[in-house]
């Protein structure tokens, strides 16, 4: 995880909504374009910048670090949650990627075949000396709570016990609760999902802080900056917050 370290803590800025949600959903005119948001992670200070295969390839500069995103899905089909391997770890790490990115949908019905392509996707990233993240999201008809202590903590336990260098999970709502996650996930840094956009800067900004002061590493977050009035001033807010 050096790369995208510092002082012990990261900020990433997340980007591989497209595929996962929809353009319509998530985008405007301004951060529909992929260069505009890697403007803001350089504008931004951001440690690190998330994309998805596609996005890379036409629009990563090299001036962050990157972190591609392997699998995915998109929001059309229903059921229990599945999303597959889309992007070799050869292909990431042609891109500059130093680090890959992997989503297990936990409690999902198929959770088995995403547990099992992590554990190949985390062997090769290792081989080629890169970080293998995953997001894990409880998911699925299981799920009941998905921002639960124990769920998110379970979510956090899996990244350890899988080989993850790093989790990416949902904040429970208080810093007590989340200290448990942190916890859980034994060493394994724990950053902090942005999810949608929050009613105001300031409730978002409290989340994270949360996370801070509950051990977690820091944050990966997307819409919560770019689709910010002014995602550069919303970047500093947060960089107060997480480094101090």
């Amino acid at each position: 995880m050096a790369p995208f370290l510092k002082d012990g803590r990261s900020m990433l800025l997340a980007y591989d909504q497209g595929l996962e949600h929809g353009p319509s959903t998530d985008f405007n005119d301004r951060n529909v374009d992929p260069a505009f948001i890697m403007d803001i992670a350089v504008k931004g200070r951001f440690n690190g910048v998330i994309f998805q295969k596609g996005t890379a390839e036409r629009f990563y500069d090299g001036r962050v670090p990157l972190i591609v995103k392997v699998n995915g899905k998109t929001s059309l089909p229903k059921g229990e949650p599945v999303s597959r391997q889309v992007c070799s770890i050869k292909q990431a790490v042609s891109l500059g990627a130093k680090g890959v990115g992997y989503t297990i949908y936990l409690g999902s019905g198929l959770e088995s075949e995403m547990l099992a392509e992590f554990g190949r996707v985390q062997e090769e990233a290792h081989e080629r000396g890169i970080a293998a993240i995953a997001w894990i999201y409880p998911r699925g008809a299981a799920v009941q709570n998905d921002t639960s202590k124990d769920i998110v903590s379970y979510a956090a336990r899996t990244g350890l016990e899988l080989g993850a260098d790093a989790v990416k999970i949902k904040y429970t709502g208080d810093s007590a609760s989340f200290s448990w996650a942190v916890k859980s996930a034994g060493g394994v840094r724990v950053f902090m999902s942005g999810g949608p956009k929050a009613p105001t800067d300031d409730d978002f900004l409290k989340q994270v802080k949360g996370v801070i002061e509950a051990g977690g590493t820091g944050l990966a977050v997307g819409r919560n900056v770019w689709q910010n009035q002014d995602p550069l001033a919303m970047a500093d807010k947060l960089r107060k917050v997480i480094f101090g």
